[in-house]
């Protein structure tokens, strides 16, 4: 069912570091067919959302280099509907570009914010979720959340805990950014922490108050855009604008520091696809909980490993114990799967040492 004044904001400007070589500068993430459904997740995504909001209220804001693969991607999608960031500046100026566009064409709007490469499970349980939180921020001023209940100790999401109550819709403790292994560990052992699903949910009027209390000067630049937003000049507006915008996230510029922060919690099988780790935990697994992609792989005495390769080549595995191989036509990689961390190492020394083309 439709929403109506329901807008959704689809964030795919990143480039996936920790899931290279499979993710590339040219072609990130979000831009492939991952889970070999016929679909990107670009795609998937906006189909999910097809559900909720009309076509036009549907925004896809990305780095201009990719401006011509989501178009090609989103049959029909306006040049409007694509917002292009000259360089890249974190998630907050992301969502103030998108918000002063959007309260430009509709005061009244809500906005849902959700990055385009999340794999959703349980669809129908997702979008009952956002659905009750798009109901809540009509009804009150509230920058809403979701929560999803952590597996394990993950350093790359936000912590957070709320005060319990028989509400829906439950007011946030304290919101944690990314802490380091030894919290993450103190959070999971507590069982009083979700973690942050990166996808929110708020009127246009809340978050542009919550910019203009928390990121008064991102707020000013975004503000100053009125009258080139849906015009010929949006486009050079918007490059002097990130060209002054500070780089910053909006969980750390705004979730962190808001007292109006509210979570409601999901149980609709969800993972960020943020790492081949994480692409690991949702894949079929074979007895000794190997992981094989194209199904040419043997495994001698191996166990707990990841293998994507050209399903035309044999891969002989033996003696490993949690092991990513991944294959590609210009690199191989091998090595542990669950230290995802140093894929921002490896990128960068290959750009240093064997330059972008492998990258």
């Amino acid at each position: 069912m439709r929403i109506e004044n329901l807008y959704v904001v689809i964030m795919a400007g990143g480039i996936g570091s920790r899931f290279w070589p499979y993710s590339r500068n040219a072609k990130p993430k979000q831009f492939i067919d991952v889970l070999g459904v016929g679909k990107t997740l670009l795609q998937m995504t906006y189909d999910r959302f097809k559900n909720l909001a009309s076509e036009d209220n549907i925004y896809v804001v990305s780095n201009q280099q990719y401006g011509n693969i989501i178009k090609d991607q989103i049959e029909g999608i306006s040049d409007h509907q694509v917002l292009l960031e000259p360089t890249r500046r974190n998630t907050a100026p992301c969502i103030a570009y998108a918000a002063y566009k959007i309260r430009k064409k509709d005061p009244n709007a809500v906005i849902v914010v959700s990055p385009a490469d999340h794999a959703i499970f349980g669809e129908t349980e997702y979008l009952n979720c956002i659905s009750k939180a798009v109901q809540s921020t009509v009804e009150s001023d509230k920058l809403i959340t979701l929560g999803i209940q952590p597996t394990r100790p993950e350093t790359g999401y936000g912590y957070i805990q709320f005060f319990e109550s028989d509400e829906q819709v439950k007011k946030v403790k304290t919101f944690t950014e990314k802490p380091q292994l030894d919290l993450a560990k103190t959070f999971l052992a507590s069982g009083d922490f979700v973690w942050n699903a990166g996808i929110f949910i708020w009127s246009v009027e809340s978050i542009i108050n919550a910019f203009e209390a928390h990121l008064s000067e991102v707020a000013e630049l975004f503000a100053e855009g009125s009258d080139h937003y849906f015009t010929d000049s949006e486009s050079d507006f918007i490059k002097t604008a990130y060209s002054h915008s500070k780089n910053i996230s909006i969980d750390y510029g705004i979730m962190e520091k808001a007292e109006n922060v509210y979570v409601v919690l999901g149980d609709f099988g969800w993972s960020d696809l943020g790492s081949w780790n994480s692409l690991y935990d949702i894949k079929d697994k074979d007895q000794d909980e190997n992981v094989v992609t194209g199904n040419n792989a043997l495994f001698y005495g191996s166990k707990n490993n990841l293998v994507h390769s050209n399903p035309k080549k044999v891969v002989l595995v033996q003696d490993l114990d949690g092991y990513l191989i991944a294959d590609f036509d210009d690199v191989l990689v091998i090595c542990k799967k669950d230290e995802e961390a140093k894929f921002r190492e490896f990128v960068a020394d290959v750009k240093q040492k064997k330059g972008d083309n492998y990258l």
